[in-house]
């Protein structure tokens, strides 16, 4: 890897004097991983244990961040749904974090298919870092590259989420404990991890018996970094099939697409092109997703109408 390209990745992933905050992973398909954004989802599915795999490479050929993420859901109750999740995020050879969090959510039924969730998220944060494995441009010692880091940090988080058979809402906060990663001596941190802010919505339209619109959206919002939005419109064709088009604002433009291969597993993919000043060494980010309910195939007399969100 080249010296210029090491520079990028540090400044934006946060390893600089002059970033406050680092961006927790993001995902393209977010409307399917919503377990890792909000504690308090929930699915009413309580014949099923809901299980995902989402695998991430972004800005192929720069060495980026390399996400995989897997999570496991259940109704235990129409009141009670918990899940737990493992995110593994690694940068180059020089980064790696992993994220172990378990969910609780308490669901208030409101009637007519309305149900309003609070939930609290919480887990613990893994940092390592190999920084003799970075060429720097300077040969002057750099504090905030002279000790390796392997450190363990808790993690905390609340949720409210709203839905019905067509429409959901969420609110969420994540790291709500304030950890610093490095401590240099004239006071500064680098690589401080601050408290992050999502805000989702979505809703389906019927265009007719086959077809559906699914316009979505995310906002995140993180201490000393810009805010973040994503919007999506999938096109679902006899609850099998789903394509779609998303913006990552200043990002990215993406393309997606979503197969039901039986009625307990789904398999997606979305494609994002990069817009911004990245698009000089990088082009593109790849993002895989796989869908499990487990307990359906034991559950033959199971007939429900289908979970869009």
């Amino acid at each position: 890897m080249t010296k210029i390209k090491i520079i990028i990745i540090l400044l934006i992933v946060g390893f600089s004097f002059n970033v406050k905050a680092q961006q927790t992973p993001q995902f393209t398909q977010y409307m399917y991983n919503m377990s890792i954004i909000n504690p308090a989802y929930t699915t009413g599915q309580t014949e099923a244990i809901n299980f995902g795999l989402i695998h991430r490479k972004q800005w192929t050929g720069l060495n980026g961040p390399l996400t995989t993420s897997f999570f496991a859901h259940k109704a235990f109750t129409d009141n009670v749904e918990a899940g737990i999740s493992f995110t593994n995020d690694k940068v180059g050879n020089f980064l790696h974090s992993k994220n172990i969090n378990a969910d609780y959510a308490y669901k208030l039924n409101l009637g007519n298919q309305r149900s309003l969730s609070f939930g609290i998220k919480a887990g613990v944060n893994i940092y390592d870092t190999d920084f003799s494995s970075v060429e720097l441009e300077s040969t002057t010692p750099d504090k905030a590259f002279e000790n390796d880091i392997s450190k363990a940090f808790l993690n905390f988080g609340l949720g409210a989420y709203y839905n019905t058979d067509k429409f959901y809402a969420g609110l969420s906060v994540a790291n709500l404990i304030n950890s610093k990663h490095i401590d240099v001596s004239n006071g500064e941190y680098v690589g401080r991890e601050a408290m992050v802010s999502y805000l989702t919505a979505g809703y389906v339209f019927n265009l007719s018996d086959q077809f559906k619109l699914k316009p979505a959206f995310m906002t995140k919002y993180v201490q000393g970094s810009p805010i973040s939005l994503d919007a999506t419109a999938n096109i679902l064709y006899n609850n099998r099939i789903e394509l779609g088009a998303g913006y990552r604002l200043e990002e990215s433009f993406s393309g997606l697409i979503n197969i039901r291969i039986t009625p307990e597993l789904r398999i997606g993919y979305a494609y994002d092109r990069i817009t911004n000043n990245l698009n000089a060494v990088t082009s593109a980010s790849h993002e895989f997703i796989l869908l499990y309910d487990l307990g359906l195939l034991f559950n033959k007399g199971y007939d429900k109408s289908p979970r869009f969100f």
